[in-house]
């Protein structure tokens, strides 16, 4: 095996991949998935692993993934209160989906959620993202509360209130 691992278990059904900010490789494990089946997923797993990791390292590089300030993460957060749940109220309006609430987090790895009680929440880290990634955002997690999923269905329903759902997703990838 090319890389070394950092196993996380836990009562989850999947495996999944992840590169953290020091660039360690961690995989997360259902409790009982033996290690043959892990050290598998890994190995099919390597393109991803290095182009990640070279991803990483150039932004770690570039200073790009640099602490916010506690000022900054305080503006940005008094932003998203006033920002996101207008474009919320829009979209919503727009789609016929009202969501049973709206929270602003803290979340790094994650720019939104939807619960499934149709609980909507909203890093403040999206302020850092151009208007159209934001609206993408919304869109998105609204979409969830007729789609708990990310089936067909579920793009088809983006695509009908946003036909440049793709390069609007694709701002994200760029901080």
């Amino acid at each position: 095996m090319k890389y070394t691992y950092r196993l996380i278990r836990s009562k989850r059904k999947t495996l999944s991949l992840e590169i953290s900010k020091d660039l360690e490789i961690i995989v997360r494990a259902p409790l009982k998935l033996s290690k043959a089946i892990i050290d598998d997923f890994v190995i099919k797993h390597e393109a991803w692993i290095e182009k990640h990791l070279e991803i990483c390292a150039r932004r770690r590089a570039e200073g790009i993934s640099s602490p916010l300030t506690e000022e900054q993460k305080a503006d940005l957060e008094r932003k998203a209160q006033r920002v996101i749940p207008e474009r919320v109220r829009y979209y919503s309006t727009l789609m016929g989906l009202t969501p049973a609430g709206i929270k602003i987090t803290s979340a790094e790895k994650r720019f939104g959620s939807c619960s499934g009680k149709n609980r909507l929440c909203f890093s403040y880290r999206l302020m850092l993202y151009p208007d159209e990634a934001i609206d993408y955002v919304v869109v998105h997690e609204l979409a969830h509360i007729k789609h708990h999923d990310h089936s067909k269905a579920f793009y088809e329903l983006i695509e009908k209130y946003m036909p440049d759902h793709r390069s609007r997703a694709a701002l994200l990838k760029h901080r």
